[in-house]
């Protein structure tokens, strides 16, 4: 299953919610959104600093992680980002195969 590194930052509102749940209620909505698309959540953890919380999940497709990201950003109560993650097989992979590609000016 693809894995994605998601970066989030509450909002202001957001960060209400959050003193009102707790960080275990908020785990139990993303927990919820993740597994109803047949998804994982391998790791969610809290920062401060720039994000404020970090979290790796397991998708069965980009078209899902799309999906639950659209459903939070309309949520209005965090900015997300999230990464593909590949494993070092794909980049493996990848670096094998061959890639017709012109540098600009070259």
């Amino acid at each position: 299953m693809p894995k994605f590194l998601i970066q989030a930052t509450y909002t202001s509102e957001g960060s209400k919610g959050l003193l009102a749940e707790g960080a275990s209620g908020r785990r139990a909505a993303v927990e919820q959104a993740v597994t109803g698309l047949g998804g994982r959540v391998e790791a969610m953890y809290y920062a401060f600093g720039e994000d404020d919380t970090v979290l790796i999940v397991d998708f069965p497709d980009a078209v899902s992680m799309a999906a639950v990201s659209l459903a939070v950003k309309a949520g209005g109560g965090l900015r997300t980002r999230a990464t593909p993650l590949l494993t070092v097989e794909e980049i493996d992979e990848a670096a094998r195969r061959e890639v017709a590609f012109r540098a600009p000016g070259t």
